[in-house]
């Protein structure tokens, strides 16, 4: 009954379906000493990058409607409490921003070198370090070396949105620091990537930085639109959508189940077949009858059904509209495991 327990989390799920990245014995320790246990800052930046694009929106909004504020996420003493994987290196990027901000008050530009050395602590597999001035110059960009002493200040992100002016307002507010949130492209491919990027300011001898580094959020989060999907036909009229399995090319979860979107149209039925492993329906809309080893379930909204492994099951829409609900296999879905009669 490990699958029900599973399948209470995913109930919410169900309702709601329908970084610009780039960073000697001192140095290096400096970085390794930093402490693991500094609380993530919600910055004048914002943690979404929407307060510090706020004055840029309303200079254009000549509406005398109210602006929509987006709920605030929870406060840094929550956020510091999160022991994910991503929790761990939005946490570990702050901490190596801000010593590297520290070596940088202390040693200006000298450290340059170091930062774009491969394999150093600014420049390696996990965290590179970029830095601008504080007008948005490029200084330092170990990944794209092509791009340093070029002007940033009106980068924009895949939608539009000026993230180059958000760095730097993050970095002029009175925090001194802030998260933006944006959708990357990168150059030649087609894909966009949502990316968080922490920047903080420095300052040595007179002259003003933007140091920063960034993550990619689909590393650690997948979301998939069902609108974006398309349904495959497999046989014994099934018609279904693998919103997520964890055999899947690409979709690195740590998980042992799969969820699929399956639709039964007016007057039809999925022929009679059986799944080896168990199997928990969820209905989205529509009704029908579910026959589970020829014993009647009658389907409605909002309805969820456990099949148990090796019945012989078969789906009848027997309304006016297509039936619609959530296929949750435990183990993830696989040819091996069904048998259509």
């Amino acid at each position: 009954m490990d699958l029900i327990k599973i399948i209470c989390g995913m109930l919410a799920v169900a309702i709601f379906l329908g970084i610009l990245t780039c960073g000697a014995h001192d140095e290096r320790k400096a970085i390794a000493d930093e402490p693991e246990n500094e609380n993530v800052s919600v910055s004048a930046a914002g943690v979404t990058g929407e307060i510090a694009g706020k004055d840029h929106a309303s200079e254009e909004n000549t509406s005398s409607e109210p602006a929509v504020m987006k709920p605030a996420p929870p406060d840094s003493l929550i956020l510091a409490q999160g022991e994910s994987k991503m929790a761990t290196e939005r946490r570990d990027i702050e901490n190596k921003v801000r010593a590297t901000v520290r070596l940088l008050d202390a040693r200006g530009e000298e450290l340059f070198a170091s930062f774009r050395e491969e394999e150093s602590p600014w420049n390696n597999d996990d965290f590179c370090v970029f830095v601008w001035t504080i007008n948005g110059t490029q200084l330092v960009c170990p990944q794209d070396k092509d791009s340093e002493g070029k002007d940033m200040k009106g980068l924009l992100d895949a939608d539009g949105k000026p993230i180059g002016e958000l760095f730097i307002k993050a970095a002029k507010s009175e925090s001194g620091e802030g998260w933006i949130d944006y959708n990357w492209q990168d150059p030649g491919i087609s894909e966009t990537y949502r990316k968080l990027t922490f920047v903080k300011k420095s300052t040595f001898g007179g002259q003003s930085y933007i140091v920063g580094s960034s993550f990619y959020v689909d590393d650690h989060i997948m979301c998939r639109n069902l609108s974006d999907c398309k349904y495959l036909e497999e046989p014994g009229n099934i018609h279904a959508v693998e919103l997520l399995n964890p055999e899947n090319p690409g979709q690195n979860l740590d998980l042992d189940y799969s969820i699929a979107h399956s639709i039964v149209k007016p007057g039809e039925n999925i022929a009679p077949h059986l799944m080896k492993n168990p199997e928990v329906h969820y209905i989205l809309e529509g009704e029908g009858i579910l026959y589970i080893d020829g014993i009647p379930v009658e389907l409605h909204m909002d309805q969820l059904i456990y099949i148990p492994a090796g019945a012989v099951q078969t789906t009848f829409n027997t309304g006016n509209s297509t039936l619609k609900f959530l296929a949750i296999n435990q183990p993830g879905w696989s040819e091996e495991n069904i048998k259509v009669f």
